[in-house]
């Protein structure tokens, strides 16, 4: 990679990340589009960079996670379901996460299923994160278990998750970054882990790249945190639902073009 394409999947990794339509497409054409070809370093850094998303949560809601024990308790419920099943079908995510298809399919979707989630959630009972009981908090991460499917979107599937726990749109979607640290974290770990195990190692330039690309994401994610509860707290998810139409649209077009897209 050049450092032009680390500063292009840096950017789309923190503006996407947290919003509900899905990063792995936006991956799929921004390295698709750059010619990136997928190898094991570019693996790493396309996860490893999530670790400068994860910053910004910890940043943003800095008291929130030292505010009590009782938050991390939630928190811990909530990623149980993830660690489970991604046990159970480890196997199988990895194959579907080589389909471009599968991730076209599951963008449009979700896409549909988000045009209508603000008619369908309509009568929030829960305002704040504070509020959730532990009950609430393992359906949620029940609901993440979704984004196990490539396309689905970690955010989008936890956010419609809270919202049918009757969380208000606000607190569903902190509730969704919260969820991220842990989750991400844990991601991250096991792909450095996956990467030096297979007799791997990242060389000066590889860890200036992963420096650079922590950093944008950092300062992007912040910017597209704060955008995004301002809106979907105003505005709904309508948006995002066609957005996510258009982006699984447009990787069907380019498969039935012939074009060879990789999932970095």
């Amino acid at each position: 990679m050049t450092i032009f394409q680390v500063i292009i999947l840096a950017i789309i990794e923190g503006l996407t990340e947290f919003l509900p339509v899905s990063s792995t497409g936006h991956m799929i054409i921004g390295s698709s589009l750059m010619g990136i070809q997928s190898n094991a370093f570019v693996k790493l850094f396309t996860v490893a960079i999530q670790l400068g998303t994860i910053l910004s949560v910890v940043i943003l809601y800095f008291k929130r996670f030292f505010q009590s024990f009782d938050f991390y308790f939630k928190l811990l419920v909530a990623f149980i379901p993830a660690i489970f099943f991604g046990a159970l079908f480890s196997d199988m995510i990895d194959d579907l996460l080589e389909s471009p298809l599968a991730v076209a399919i599951s963008l449009v979707l979700g896409g549909i299923i988000l045009l209508y989630a603000d008619q369908w959630f309509n009568k929030p009972q829960i305002e704040s994160t504070d509020q959730i009981s532990y009950p609430t908090a393992f359906k949620i991460g029940l609901m993440q278990c979704l984004a196990m499917l490539p396309g689905v979107s970690r955010s989008g599937a936890t956010i419609i998750g809270g919202m049918s726990q009757k969380l208000s749109r606000k607190a569903a979607a902190e509730f969704s970054f919260f969820l991220a640290v842990p989750t991400m974290l844990g991601a991250t770990v096991k792909k450095i882990w996956d990467f030096y195990k297979t007799g791997h190692q990242i060389n000066g330039d590889e860890l200036n790249m992963l420096l650079l690309g922590n950093a944008i994401g950092f300062i992007v994610a912040i910017i597209a945190i704060k955008s995004f509860i301002g809106y979907v707290t105003k505005h709904g998810f309508r948006v995002f639902g066609w957005y996510r139409i258009l982006v699984g649209g447009i990787i069907l077009i380019l498969l039935l073009a012939g074009k060879d897209l990789q999932i970095v």
